[in-house]
């Protein structure tokens, strides 16, 4: 014997069941909008990626040599400019160098002069003397190395001598 209530509660249930398999449907078709978004989206970069690989790749792979050579040039002419720059300074500094030293003799030499001025007779003639006798020295020092020069010649030509002689010697001994 089955009462109404079994009957309302069989009803409810079949409708419950119904009702969470309509709501489980819904729920799927959600997840397959979800999944087809997805993959449409996949598939969009997808396309990209094999369009860069078939052309935009090839392309950036020029762009990429191509700045590669222009770094090559550049790093090449910044070597040149610093070398230039280098030699240039140093160039620079030497003139310079020279100029201070010129300019300092220049002013010793006004010092001195000056200084001269201030003596008495007696003792500018004793520093002319003495510059006349720094000068004579510096020429027998010339002199000297000459004659050391020309000493030191001699005597490696003399001990050729000696020893072409002796050679001479031997060999008539020999004989």
């Amino acid at each position: 014997v089955v009462t109404r209530d079994d009957v309302e509660e069989s009803l409810k249930a079949v409708f419950q069941f119904v009702k969470d398999k309509e709501q489980l449907l819904q729920d799927l078709r959600c997840q397959i909008e979800e999944t087809k978004k997805k993959n449409s989206e996949k598939q969009r970069e997808r396309d990209y990626w094999l369009e860069y690989k078939n052309v935009g790749s090839k392309i950036h792979a020029e762009k990429i040599s191509s700045l590669e050579k222009d770094i090559v040039k550049v790093k090449d002419e910044l070597e040149r400019t610093e070398e230039y720059y280098r030699e240039a300074l140093k160039v620079v500094r030497e003139e310079n160098q020279k100029l201070f030293d010129r300019h300092m003799k220049l002013l010793s030499e006004e010092a001195l002069k000056n200084a001269v001025g201030y003596l008495d007779k007696n003792c500018r003639r004793e520093i002319e003397e003495n510059e006349w006798l720094k000068e004579e020295v510096k020429i027998y020092r010339k002199e000297e190395s000459d004659l050391k020069a020309s000493v030191q010649l001699l005597e490696e030509e003399n001990t050729n001598l000696v020893a072409k002689l002796i050679d001479i010697k031997l060999q008539h001994l020999r004989v």
